[in-house]
């Protein structure tokens, strides 16, 4: 005989967004969990805030909004209570988070046991004219026998449609908001955070200068080597303070940047402080300060598609920047773009358990 299907009261409908009158089980053994939405349902409820919960997804809000509904219907009751921009765990939803936990948990040992362990983690980084192996070199060698393949991606879109393609597990760049590159199904991590100096020829009227302020750099030119399509940071630099900028079709690396900036005295353009410029290059290196700007480097990996040591990695890198001190941010100091506070703070939250974030 069949269990009975009790009807939803319509407060518990309007508080899930359920449709009137839909019949659901309760029965445990009549609910298959999709694990998508247990996710989705779990980072909620850790950011208690969909926007932010989406974000950590890479989800648009609304898609969130459908997962977490249709776990409701699933279950049969409501996990949230929804007024206005408050969100709150019902008791049904406090009752449900930890064996929920427990059970990601369990999916991600279940994926880790079936990985073939002997293949080496193949790791792609971007952004080559900040020199991002210089990060990933110090975390890798911290990891005694690790076999890794290291690739190089052009850019975040590439890198993303690689690990959607299961080319690579995971990548190491800038990585930007969700809803400016659709990373459906991706997780992500920041990992570190670098102050940027300012790239001068050394006939800028600024050049002779021991520290600038981005203001200072107002009447100047950003040289971006790329369209600034391809260069998020740069282009949110420009934005925020007000500078004119000038971009190149293509970037070409390190010595077609120097070119372009001693080619014009009004140019400059940005590094990390302690990328190393070349001996007689015609360029300085200047620190900004009165804000520091830093340049946020993350990880990205799909979410579902866990190779056995990507954990290990995770932890890693969680360590390594805790330690290193790769994560100093202070507001009354430093410039980060929104985006990237909101990713430090949801990183220092979780820096113990790098297989939870970003789930």
């Amino acid at each position: 005989m069949s269990a009975s299907k009790p009807v939803l009261t319509p407060a518990v409908q309007q508080r899930s967004g359920l449709v009137d009158n839909q019949r659901l089980s309760t029965k445990a053994g009549d609910v298959d969990l999709d694990l998508a939405q247990v996710r989705a349902f779990v980072t909620a409820a850790e950011e208690l805030h969909f926007g932010r919960a989406a974000g950590r997804l890479f989800l648009t809000q609304q898609a969130l909004s459908k997962r977490i509904a249709r776990l409701e219907r699933e279950l049969g009751v409501a996990l949230f209570t929804r007024q206005a921009r408050s969100v709150r765990l019902t008791e049904a939803g406090r009752r449900f988070l930890a064996p929920a936990r427990q059970t990601l948990a369990e999916a991600d040992r279940a994926i880790e046991a079936a990985r073939d362990p002997g293949r080496p983690l193949r790791i792609d980084v971007w952004g080559h004219l900040y020199d991002p192996m210089r990060t990933v070199g110090q975390v890798v060698a911290a990891i005694p026998g690790l076999s890794t393949e290291i690739g190089h991606s052009r850019d975040l879109s590439a890198a993303v449609t690689a690990l959607r393609r299961g080319e690579i597990d995971i990548g190491f760049g800038r990585v930007y908001p969700a809803d400016e590159q659709g990373q459906d199904r991706m997780a992500s991590r920041l990992a570190r955070l670098e102050p940027v100096d300012a790239i001068l020829g050394t006939e800028h009227p600024l050049a002779d200068r021991p520290v600038l302020r981005p203001a200072d750099l107002r009447k100047s030119i950003l040289w971006s080597p790329a369209t600034l399509g391809k260069l998020d940071f740069l282009r949110r630099f420009a934005d925020h303070f007000g500078i004119a900028v000038e971009d190149g079709a293509v970037n070409l690396g390190l010595d077609h940047l120097m070119s372009h900036v001693r080619a014009n005295r009004r140019r400059f353009s940005l590094l990390p402080a302690d990328v190393a410029l070349p001996a007689g290059a015609g360029v300085r290196s200047v620190p900004l300060a009165d804000p520091t700007p830093l340049y946020a480097w993350s990880l990205i990996w799909v979410s579902q598609d866990r190779h056995p040591l990507l954990r290990t990695l995770l932890r890693q890198f969680a360590e390594t920047g805790l330690r290193r001190r790769w994560f100093e941010y202070d507001a009354a100091r430093d410039w980060l773009p929104a985006h990237d506070q909101a990713e430090l703070q949801r990183a220092l939250a979780v820096p113990a358990a790098p297989g939870h974030a970003g789930q």
